[in-house]
This record gives C-alpha cells, sequence and structure tokens, in this order.
C-alpha cells in the first residue's frame, strides 16, 4: 500500500481517438484494475458513456469519473485534486490511473499538479501520451475539425486560456513521452514518412513515436513507462515558457502593439495581416480583431509564415470591440513600416 499508483495521461484534440484508445486498453487491461477519469463537459458525457458500456472488471462503472465542470487544467484545485484524493481513499484501490484529457487542456498544469503534498507521495505520472490525427495533419490542420475545437473553447464557462490550437499542439508534444500518430491506415506510405519526419523533429529526443489504427496499441506500450513526468517539467516547457525564456535572454527582441481600423470585414483583415507578415522579419503576432456585424471576436496567431484565426468567444459589455495585435520580432525590422502595412 505503501507503493504510489502510476498515472497515465492522454491528451490530444477532439475527434482524434483518444476515447477509442481507451477503450482498447480496458479491454486489454491483463488484469489490472485501471481507474478512470475523463474530462467531458457540456450537458452530454458521451465519452463517458461509451467507456461505461466497455462493462469489465478491468474497470467497472464505479471506476469511472467524470469531470464535467470545464477544462481540466483550469479546475485542478477545485475538482481534480479531491478526485485524486476520492480515489486514493477508496477501498478498491486501482493498480492504475488513466486520465483522459479533453484536448484543450494544458498538460504541464495538470502534470504539476501531481506534485501537490496531498497526493505527491502516493502517485506518480507514469506517462504522458499525446494522440496525434495522422490525416488532419497530412491536410494541414491540427484536429480533424478545428471549428468544433473552438465550438468546444466557447462552451467552456471555466476556459482560464486561449492559447491558439498550435500552441497547444506545441504543448501536447513538448510533455509528451509517448506520441501515438493514430488514423494512419488513411495515409500512404509517402505521407506516412513525410508525417513522422516532421513529428520526430518536433518532440524531445527521449519521446518515443508510434504508429497506430483505431488506437490499438499493445497496453504494455502505453504503461508501465516509468517517466516519473512530475519531477521532470524543466524538459517538458510550455510554449509560453519557452518565448519568455528566449525574450529574456536576448535583448535583441521588440514588441509592439498595433491599433487596426475596425471597419474591414474578416477577409480584408487577414489578407493585409497576411501580406505585411509575408514582406516584413515578424517572428510572431498575435491579437484580437473586431469584425462588423459580428458580436464575436475573431483570434488572430501567426508564428512565421503560418497565419491562423478563429471565433473564440463573445465580445463582452465592457470591452472595446477594436483590432489590436501584438508584433513581435527582431529589434531591426522596420516597426512604421509594418504599422503603416497593417493599417493601410
Amino acid at each position: 500500500m505503501t507503493e504510489k499508483i502510476p498515472a497515465t495521461v492522454i491528451t490530444g484534440f477532439l475527434g482524434v481517438g483518444k476515447t477509442t484508445l481507451v477503450r482498447h486498453l480496458l479491454q486489454n487491461a491483463g488484469g489490472r484494475r485501471i481507474a478512470l477519469i475523463v474530462n467531458e463537459f457540456g450537458d452530454l458525457g458521451v465519452d463517458g458513456e461509451i467507456l461505461k458500456a466497455c462493462g469489465n472488471d478491468a474497470c467497472t462503472e464505479d471506476d469511472i469519473i467524470e469531470l464535467a465542470n470545464g477544462c481540466i487544467c483550469c479546475t485542478v484545485a477545485d475538482e481534480f485534486i479531491p478526485t485524486i484524493e476520492k480515489l486514493l481513499a477508496s477501498p478498491r484501490r486501482p493498480d492504475h490511473i488513466v486520465i483522459e484529457t479533453s484536448g484543450l487542456a494544458l498538460p504541464q498544469p495538470l502534470i504539476r499538479a501531481f506534485n501537490w503534498p496531498e497526493i505527491k507521495s502516493r502517485v506518480t505520472v507514469d506517462g504522458v501520451v499525446t494522440l496525434v490525427d495522422g490525416k488532419a495533419l497530412a491536410e494541414g490542420r491540427f484536429a480533424d475539425d478545428e471549428a468544433a475545437v473552438a465550438a468546444a473553447r466557447a462552451a467552456d464557462p471555466n476556459l482560464e486560456h486561449e492559447n491558439p490550437i498550435e500552441e497547444l499542439f506545441e504543448d501536447q508534444l513538448n510533455c509528451a513521452d509517448l506520441v501515438v500518430l493514430n488514423k494512419t491506415d488513411l495515409l500512404d506510405g509517402k505521407t506516412l514518412a513525410q508525417i513522422s519526419a516532421q513529428l520526430r523533429a518536433q518532440i524531445r529526443k527521449s519521446t518515443k513515436l508510434v504508429n497506430t489504427t483505431q488506437g490499438a496499441i499493445d497496453p504494455a506500450v502505453l504503461l508501465g513507462v516509468k517517466a516519473d513526468a512530475a519531477l521532470d517539467l524543466h524538459n517538458r516547457q510550455s510554449h509560453h515558457e519557452m518565448e519568455g525564456e528566449t525574450q529574456h535572454d536576448h535583448d535583441d527582441f521588440i514588441t509592439f502593439i498595433v491599433d487596426m481600423p475596425g471597419a474591414l470585414d474578416q477577409k480584408d483583415q487577414l489578407a493585409r495581416i497576411a501580406h505585411t507578415i509575408e514582406t516584413h522579419d515578424i517572428l510572431r503576432l498575435k491579437g484580437f480583431a473586431a469584425i462588423p456585424g459580428s458580436d464575436a471576436r475573431l483570434l488572430v496567431q501567426a508564428v512565421g509564415p503560418r497565419l491562423s484565426s478563429y471565433f473564440d468567444r463573445p465580445w463582452r459589455a465592457d470591452e472595446a470591440r477594436s483590432t489590436r495585435l501584438v508584433v513581435i520580432g527582431e529589434k531591426t525590422m522596420d516597426k512604421a513600416a509594418i504599422e503603416q502595412s497593417l493599417r493601410g
């Protein structure tokens, strides 16, 4: 009873196949007793119902806990820690804890929570598994339905972070001990090799990459990694941690704010931003845009030449509906020319 219970955190965007992978794990648990925490929120706990239908001794209905109050990394203190303590106090002590995140969750804060005094001596993060949608990535997307991811953000009243989807993807890869490239049956050999090479260039050297179809992967690969991830957070930095480190270590970068005209429609604003990025040495650009006729603000994010945008939430009554962009680049870039290009 004094041995720490291993926990596996499974991340990945909506539609990537996390629930299918977990169901396969439960059906092939090899005698392990598994407690499952599902970060489902909204009116319908679909994932939880699917998993409860497994109906086996490895993980009974009583062993499945649904966290339905929002993104798990934003409700750590209020919901996640008490849930872990409840599991630890249960007479039906699990052999392993599996946590399926919503996909909106930042993995680093969740892993950091395992260092809380209440659970640090009793649970260890055995490993972090990130699922990647191979077909979506091959088509230039991070998720099969990025609009659905944006809708999930808007539906979560407790979401405290507004990281663009590409930053979430980067954080998921940076934190992973195992990256599972799913839906490989939908890729030809050449595309699979290209996507695999792309991912290997992004992940840490110690992170393993495996290919799978419909989440079918040997539990021996998923469990028993023994990464003790909560004690290894310095090697699992988030996008913002790495960005802050770069700006702190080097004084040859500058940041400035540009207020743009509010009368431009969505197409014209994005075209103007894209043209400015293409013609100037801008490293990063981010901000919010007001679109005439829309009650929602448009989140705009660019990393190098890649520009993305989506409506993240309605404007609040106390907010000024304006377009304001933060531009980051080297000190030598032409600030005046960039401002003129953006404003027209």
